[in-house]
């Protein structure tokens, strides 16, 4: 059996009472003090999370930014320096490789942020497509890199404590390089994967547990919790921000999974961009949407779901109670002919198909 990674922060989680489980290879921890608590927590307070298992790439060269525009979905001539935006890799079909975050760090110089698990897969891909003789540098530091994100309402003034760097003016997206948290070199990024204000800081390896403790020291007195990937999960799918595996694949575009905002079709040419031109152009077969029980029972990931005749019309990529609500919600890629508000479906769970109700989405929208 293959060990399990562990992040800079392992030894710690122990410390406060952290329950681990195997997640895509990683030793991590699904909760500290509760799911339910530590998601009342973000929405309330702040939560402290461990993603230090995301993998951050380094590309540069003068030949980065024509790199990357072929590469990404989004738009990178439109970002100035210290300012990031979401973004997707895509197959030629129009298939996700990866969702992604683009950092600008300078001129010819960026970051990427993917998902744990896939790095490899990721940089395979990246690589694979580096032409001999571009001015092109593509480095993998996800394992010299740590990441914490603190996340809620309190997260600024929780923050603010231990850096005289400027984050009360940092617009979402936006970031500062060099500062100094804690006495310790951060890049800080009002950044984050809750729906709610907060901040995601890039540390050193070896300085990743010294942030923690002081970050969870400074915010003793506002609420602040060690959170786990059960409450990121909830707070990211009440916020409906995809996870890819579920609501992103190989499989599903990003316009089939709403994300269109994010897919620049007349910024040149990159790939994937001929066939989701044309996914556009015909019309979309399925979409995700927003599904609410009527009667009792949780839609999960992968429940298959049917109109009332009986036939088969998509299936849940995400669903569960909602912490905030205690509502059975869920998302589901169906379609298109069921996508209307208010339509009913029929979601099988453990044999029986129940009735739900589309609904809009979010669910979950920060005042």
């Amino acid at each position: 059996m293959a060990t399990l990674k562990q992040t800079p922060l392992y030894p710690l989680y122990a410390k406060y009472g952290a329950k681990t489980i195997d997640f895509g290879g990683w030793d991590l921890p699904v909760q500290f003090s509760g799911i339910q608590q530590e998601h009342d927590a973000v929405r309330g307070q702040a939560g402290l999370f461990d993603v230090s298992h995301m993998g951050e790439f380094y590309v540069s060269g003068a030949g980065a930014l024509a790199f990357l525009q072929c590469m990404t979905t989004n738009d990178v001539s439109k970002l100035e320096t210290n300012q990031a935006q979401y973004s997707l890799l895509c197959y030629p079909d129009g298939g996700v490789v990866d969702d992604l975050l683009v950092y600008k760090l300078a001129e010819e110089r960026y970051m990427l942020v993917v998902n744990a698990s896939n790095i490899d897969k990721d940089y395979d891909w990246l690589a694979q497509h580096l032409t001999t003789g571009e001015d092109v540098s593509l480095v993998n530091a996800s394992d010299e890199t740590a990441l914490i994100a603190l996340q809620g309402p309190k997260a600024e003034t929780i923050l603010a404590k231990l850096t005289a760097a400027p984050i009360q003016a940092l617009r979402p997206f936006r970031f500062v390089q060099d500062a100094d948290v804690a006495g310790v070199k951060a890049l800080v990024s009002r950044t984050g994967y809750t729906g709610e204000d907060g901040f995601e800081l890039y540390v050193s390896s070896g300085d990743a547990a010294a942030v923690w403790e002081e970050l969870l020291e400074a915010g003793a007195g506002e609420g602040l919790v060690a959170a786990g990937l059960g409450a990121r999960d909830t707070l990211r799918f009440e916020s409906r921000l995809p996870l890819y595996g579920q609501e992103l694949s190989a499989e599903i575009s990003p316009l089939e999974a709403g994300l269109g905002i994010f897919v620049k079709l007349d910024k040149g040419e990159f790939v994937g961009q001929q066939a989701l031109a044309a996914q556009k152009a015909q019309g979309l077969p399925r979409k995700l949407v927003g599904i609410e029980m009527i009667d009792r029972g949780i839609p999960r990931s992968h429940y298959p779901v049917y109109n009332a005749a009986g036939e088969r019309i998509g299936e849940v990529t995400t669903g569960t109670q909602s912490p905030t609500f205690k509502r059975n919600v869920g998302l589901a890629l169906l379609q298109q002919a069921y996508t209307a508000l208010e339509t009913e479906v029929f979601v099988e769970i453990r044999g029986k198909r129940l009735k739900a109700v589309v609904v809009k989405t979010p669910f979950y929208r920060r005042a």
